[in-house]
């Protein structure tokens, strides 16, 4: 299934689709130095936590580039040292940025002793963050084996913010599985939450379906409860930003309530993510950093005043579903279910 080539890296430029213009204009943009690639993650330009950990990896690489063509040891570690918290000030929820920046960092201290310029480490770097691009294109078609299934011919799922091509290498996380059962001969619906404020529900995971020719409905966030009382959802699969060792995951806003409602009516609620996306320095979800956002996403969507001027507003763009109400985990080694220390320590190892 042909899938969203959602950013490339060539001669030092990293090239991405600017998703804050979908679905109305598909247009890429060239990231050519590091105060650009820091803007593009912390404006959703580049959004999803698999897609913000290849982004911060080649944003690395853009960012060292002005060391020069051939800089000493010494001066690119020192450039290094800059780059990388940089780019780490950009989002503070998605733990694969750090992830992936943590690794860039441990790939370039691990040769520091045995090179001579910066040019050899730049060269690692580079493979390092080409490796890491590679490796999720495979999780994601792993994800997607190991999550088709859970469905049955005939299912209809709701899905919640957009988890697909447009937030990763490949194929997504909670969209990889409908992807994967589609091509397994299922025929599956997709419900796709609108996901207020910014709809990337509506304006992303809605266009990725049927782009593939998926059948999707779009529905406001609100409408959830109706839907699932009207018996026409099978289950929901999400993707995550971060998942707490106990298996507390956070998401998009709204994902806790869409967790909350698909409990109160005996429908198996999923999660889909990469264990890079788990963080086992927490020991549950209360230790997850939320992002406040800007509250003009709030009172000014998409440049429409509707609210008051003065309004007090409150904008997390994330919430934390706890352990208890996730039916299982999907993930590149298997599904995790039950979705407890224990478990997800067994399917890590």
């Amino acid at each position: 299934m042909q899938t969203v080539e959602t950013l490339t890296y060539k001669d030092g430029v990293l090239t991405l689709i600017d998703q804050t213009l979908l679905p109305v204009e598909l247009r890429k943009i060239d990231c050519r130095d590091l105060e650009s690639v820091w803007e593009a993650i912390k404006m959703l330009r580049v959004r999803g936590a698999p897609a913000i950990g290849i982004a911060a990896a080649y944003g690395v690489c853009v960012g060292l580039q002005t060391a020069g063509t051939n800089p000493s040891k010494e001066a690119f570690f020192r450039r290094l040292d800059e780059v990388i918290p940089y780019l780490a000030s950009s989002r503070p929820t998605a733990v694969n940025l750090f992830w992936a920046l943590d690794r860039m960092k441990a790939k370039a201290e691990s040769v520091r002793a045995a090179v001579e310029t910066g040019a050899e480490v730049f060269a690692l770097l580079e493979a390092e963050a080409r490796e890491i691009h590679e490796e999720d294109r495979r999780l994601c078609r792993a994800i997607g084996r190991y999550g088709a299934e859970l469905l049955k011919d005939g299912d209809a799922f709701l899905t919640h913010c957009n988890a697909g091509g447009l937030a990763t290498a490949d194929y997504g996380t909670a969209l990889a599985v409908f992807f994967a059962a589609t091509e397994a001969g299922k025929k599956i619906h997709v419900y796709a939450d609108e996901t207020r404020p910014l709809l990337q529900g509506a304006r992303l995971t809605a266009w990725e379906l049927l782009q593939r020719g998926i059948d999707v409905t779009l529905i406001c966030d609100n409408m959830a409860a109706m839907v699932m009382r009207q018996g026409k959802i099978n289950g929901v699969i999400v993707g995550a930003d971060r998942i707490a060792s106990n298996g507390d995951t956070a998401n998009k806003i709204g994902t806790y309530g869409v967790a909350v409602l698909a409990k109160h009516h005996g429908i198996p609620f999923y999660v889909a993510a990469p264990f890079s996306t788990f963080d086992f320095t927490l020991a549950d979800g209360g230790g997850i950093p939320i992002e406040d956002r800007d509250p003009k996403e709030v009172s000014h969507g998409f440049g429409k005043q509707t609210a008051p001027d003065g309004v007090a507003i409150y904008n997390p763009a994330f919430d934390v579903t706890p352990a208890g109400l996730i039916a299982g985990i999907i993930t590149e080694k298997g599904v995790i279910a039950p979705v407890d220390r224990e478990t997800i320590r067994k399917v890590y190892e």
